[in-house]
């Protein structure tokens, strides 16, 4: 937070106290962001922060979601004819997706639209507890769930973070960063979500993906709702569901695979 904030993304800290868990931060009063501002700014912003020296390791993201994936299916959380395609992706992606040095940057790791603030000008980054040292395309493919609607909104994101068109590569890497966090979050939100109380229902009625980021970002949905994050789970299921069906994934696995 600190690192951040001396870097100007992160409001000025005034106290910190790691043990008892307090800090006193600038006060930002926070204003509507515009979708087409938030479209250049957030990734410029997210570029800021990977250029930071690197945060502490804390945990290896990829592995994190197995051990996950073992949880929801101890727990019997959903049936295997259910998530069985979804499983295998994983296995399939994590034997192809690289580790490299280069792309392990400092990052936030928790984009949701209430840690931007919009004071009018500037973007500023809050509640650094998730952060750790990760794969910068984790950080994008967070922001991207809001901002990036279609394949225009892509390159225009894509361009702003990097500073040029990205390349083959990048565009691949990014999508394949894009269903592992689809599936991340229909994990841990299922896991999360389930109450004793409640049965989960897979062909529960969600809106749709982009309806549902779009409620998020404009604040009239809170994932602080425990029925709210269950729907949350399976609109990033469907999604993926969606997703493993397009060539585009086999291409991004091809194009990763031989890069490295």
């Amino acid at each position: 937070m600190k690192a951040a904030a001396e870097a100007g993304i992160a409001p000025k800290v005034w106290y910190a106290h790691v043990e008892d868990r307090i800090a006193i931060i600038d006060f930002i009063e926070a204003k509507p962001l515009p979708m087409g501002e938030a479209k250049t700014k957030l990734p410029q912003l997210l570029k800021q922060l990977h250029s930071l020296p690197p945060f502490p390791f804390r945990i290896n993201y990829l592995d994190k979601i197995g051990e996950f994936i073992e949880k929801f299916r101890a727990d019997k959380l959903m049936s295997e004819d259910i998530t069985a395609k979804l499983f295998d992706f994983y296995t399939q992606v994590k034997d192809i997706y690289p580790r490299n040095a280069e792309d392990m940057v400092g990052c936030h790791n928790d984009l949701k639209p209430e840690n931007t603030l919009f004071d009018g000008e500037r973007v500023w980054l809050v509640d650094w507890e998730a952060a750790f040292l990760n794969d910068r395309y984790l950080d994008l493919a967070i922001m991207a769930n809001f901002l990036v609607k279609n394949e225009e909104d892509e390159k225009t994101y894509l361009k702003a973070y990097f500073g040029e068109d990205a390349n083959e590569y990048q565009h691949a890497r990014f999508f394949l960063m894009r269903q592992i966090l689809h599936l991340f979050y229909f994990v841990v939100f299922t896991i999360v979500g389930k109450t004793a109380d409640k049965t989960i229902d897979p062909d529960m009625p969600v809106p749709d993906f982009r309806e549902f980021h779009d409620l998020i970002w404009t604040g009239k949905l809170s994932l602080a709702n425990m029925d709210n994050r269950l729907q949350y789970a399976q609109v990033h299921r469907e999604q993926l569901q969606h997703n493993l069906g397009l060539k585009r994934l086999n291409e991004a696995l091809r194009i990763v695979a031989s890069y490295h």
